[in-house]
C-alpha cells in the first residue's frame, strides 16, 4: 500500500518575463523541487493574456510545487511583496504526495 504525505500545493502564475526571478526566489527560500509551464494564457487582473496572439504576444508562466506547511509559509512570505512586480497570483491548496523513491519536498 502506498503511503501519502500531507503537503501544500502552490500554483503560481506570473508574467513569463519574471520566471527567472521567480526561480531565484524559490531557490532563496530553500525549495527543492518545482515544475513550470511556459506560454500559458488566461484572463486575470492584467486582462487577457494570449501567448498565441498575432500582434502582441503576452505570456504567462505557471510554477507548480508541493512542499510541507512550514516551507509554504516561507515561500508566501518571500512571494507576497513581489506578486505585483511579477504580475500574477498564487493559489495554495492541501494535497497528498505519494511517497516514492526520490522526494524533493
Amino acid at each position: 500500500m502506498n503511503k501519502t504525505i500531507a503537503m501544500k500545493r502552490l500554483e503560481i502564475v506570473i508574467d513569463a518575463e519574471k520566471l527567472n526571478d521567480m526561480i531565484a526566489l524559490l531557490d532563496s527560500t530553500g525549495v527543492r523541487g518545482y515544475s513550470f509551464i511556459k506560454n500559458t494564457g488566461g484572463l486575470g487582473s492584467r486582462g487577457v493574456r494570449r501567448p498565441d496572439g498575432l500582434f502582441l504576444q503576452e505570456e504567462n508562466a505557471m510554477v507548480i510545487l508541493a512542499c510541507q506547511e512550514d516551507q509554504s509559509q516561507k515561500v508566501v512570505k518571500a512571494l507576497s511583496p513581489k506578486l505585483k512586480e511579477f504580475g500574477g497570483m498564487c493559489l495554495i491548496s492541501d494535497c497528498l504526495w505519494v511517497e516514492g523513491p526520490a522526494v524533493s519536498y
